[in-house]
C-alpha cells in the first residue's frame, strides 16, 4: 500500500505548475498592449494633462497679440455755464480719438516664443506621465503573472504535501515511520495554506491597482496572464543613452525650459527700454466768436521712462538663476538617466542568467534530486527529512525562477520608461 503511495506523490511531485484557479473564470486571457491602450484612453489625470496642454497652445497664441487699442469720445473746453453749447467759444470741440500700445521692439515676439516653449515643455511633461503610466501597468501586469504562477505552484505543493501526509501516516501504521514525520508534513502543509492565503490577497490588490490605472471599477475580473519569454537582449548602454537623448519626455521637456529661461531672460534685457503709445485725436468745432470753426487734429506719441533700474536688474538676475537652475536640471536628469541604465542593465542580465540557469540547469537537477530522494523514502534508505527538503527546495526553485521571469520584464519596462521608447 505504501508503495503505491509513493507513486502517487512522486507523480504529483513532477506535475508542471498548473494556470492559476484565481484568476477569473470568465475573464479572457489578458493582452498587455490592450491593457496599456485602455490606460491612455481612459485615464482622467492624463486627460486633465492633456488639455492643460491645449491651453498652453492657446496661451501662446495670445501672448504676441497687441493690447486692444483704446477709443476716447469727449467734449474739450466746454463752458460750465453753458455745458451743451459748441457756438460761444471757438476752442469748444467735440473729440474723438484713439490709441495703441506698442511694446519695444522685439517683446511681443520673446513674449510669444517664452509661451511657445512653456506650452511645448508640458506637452512633453504630458508625454512623460504617459510613459509612467504604461511602466505602472506593464509593473502591474507582471506581478500579477508572477502571483498566478506562485499560486499554480502553490496548489501543487499541497496536494503533493497531503499525499506526503498520507505516505508518513501509512509508513508509522505499518512500523516503518515515525510520528514526527507526520506532524513535520502536516507543517510544511499549513505553511503552504498560509502562503496560498498572502497570494491570494496579493492578487486582489494587484487587481484593485490595475483596475484604477484604467479607470474601471476595481470589482472588474483581471484574466489569466500568458506566459511569456525573456525575449531579445537590450541595446548596449551607449546606444540607451543615444535613445534617451533623442526620445525622453522628461529631457525633453527640461530642454525646453532652458529655452524657455533663456526667452525671458532676452525678455528681461529688453524691459531696460520704453514702450510707446501712439494716439490721433480729431476735433470738430463749430464757428464762433469769428472763427471760421475749422476742425483740428492731434497726433502724438508717449512712453514709459525705464528708469527703475532696480527692479530691472532683479529681474534680468531672476532669469539669468532661473536659466542655471533649468540647465542644472537638465544635467541631473541625464545623469540620473545614464546610472539608471547602467543599473538596469546589470540587473536585468542577472535576471536574464538566472532564468536560464533555473530553466535549464537548477530545477531539473532539484526534479532529479526530488525523485531520487522519494525513491530512497519509500525503500526506508532516505529518511522523510530530506525528502520534504527535497520537495521545498524544489518549490523554492519553481517560485525564483518566475520570480526572475517577471522581475526582467519589469527592470525591462523600467528601462523603457528611463529611455522614453519601447526596446522591441
Amino acid at each position: 500500500m505504501h508503495a503505491r503511495f509513493a507513486i502517487i506523490f512522486l507523480l504529483l511531485s513532477m506535475l508542471p505548475a498548473a494556470p492559476s484557479l484565481y484568476a477569473s473564470q470568465n475573464a479572457p486571457p489578458e493582452d498587455l498592449a490592450r491593457l496599456i491602450d485602455q490606460a491612455l484612453s481612459g485615464n482622467p489625470n492624463l486627460k486633465v494633462s492633456a488639455s492643460h496642454v491645449v491651453t498652453l497652445h492657446k496661451r501662446a497664441e495670445q501672448a504676441g497679440s497687441l493690447e486692444d487699442p483704446m477709443l476716447m469720445l469727449k467734449i474739450q473746453n466746454g463752458i460750465v455755464t453753458d455745458p451743451l453749447s459748441f457756438t460761444r467759444d471757438s476752442m469748444t470741440q467735440k473729440v474723438i480719438g484713439i490709441s495703441q500700445q506698442f511694446p519695444y521692439f522685439g517683446k511681443r515676439s520673446l513674449q510669444k516664443e517664452v509661451a511657445a516653449r512653456e506650452a511645448d515643455a508640458y506637452h512633453f511633461a504630458h508625454e512623460e506621465r504617459r510613459v509612467e503610466l504604461i511602466r505602472m501597468v506593464k509593473e502591474a501586469y507582471y506581478q500579477l503573472f508572477f502571483t498566478d504562477r506562485s499560486l499554480a505552484i502553490v496548489d501543487k505543493n499541497i496536494g503533493v504535501m497531503e499525499s506526503f501526509i498520507t505516505l508518513a501516516q501509512t509508513k508509522y501504521s505499518v512500523g516503518q515511520g515515525a510520528q514526527q514525520d507526520i506532524f513535520k508534513a502536516q507543517l510544511e502543509r499549513s505553511k503552504m495554506l498560509d502562503m496560498r492565503i498572502t497570494l491570494r490577497q496579493q492578487r486582489k490588490s494587484l487587481e484593485i491597482a490595475l483596475n484604477s490605472l484604467l479607470y474601471r471599477p476595481a470589482t472588474t475580473p483581471v484574466g489569466q496572464i500568458p506566459d511569456f519569454g525573456i525575449g531579445a537582449a537590450p541595446p548596449a548602454a551607449e546606444r540607451l543613452l543615444v535613445l534617451a537623448e533623442e526620445g525622453r519626455p522628461a529631457l525633453n521637456s527640461l530642454r525646453l525650459q532652458v529655452e524657455k529661461a533663456k526667452g525671458e531672460f532676452a525678455l528681461a534685457q529688453k524691459d531696460f527700454y520704453p514702450d510707446f503709445n501712439v494716439s490721433f485725436e480729431y476735433m470738430q468745432r463749430q464757428r464762433a466768436m469769428g472763427s471760421d470753426g475749422a476742425d483740428m487734429y492731434s497726433l502724438g506719441v508717449t512712453f514709459n521712462l525705464p528708469v527703475r533700474k532696480q527692479r530691472r536688474e532683479a529681474k534680468l538676475a531672476e532669469s539669468s538663476s532661473e536659466i542655471t537652475m533649468a540647465s542644472e536640471e537638465l544635467n541631473a536628469q541625464r545623469n540620473t538617466v545614464a546610472t539608471g541604465i547602467a543599473d538596469l542593465l546589470t540587473q536585468m542580465e542577472r535576471r536574464r542568467q538566472l532564468v536560464e540557469l533555473y530553466k535549464t540547469g537548477i530545477i531539473p537537477q532539484a526534479e532529479q534530486s526530488l525523485e531520487s530522494a522519494a525513491i530512497g523514502y519509500r525503500v526506508n534508505k532516505v529518511d522523510f527529512l530530506t525528502l520534504l527538503d527535497s520537495r521545498v527546495t524544489l518549490f523554492n526553485y519553481e517560485r525564483e525562477y518566475y520570480d526572475s521571469l517577471a522581475d526582467y520584464q519589469m527592470k525591462k519596462a523600467q528601462l523603457e520608461a528611463l529611455v522614453g521608447k519601447e526596446l522591441e
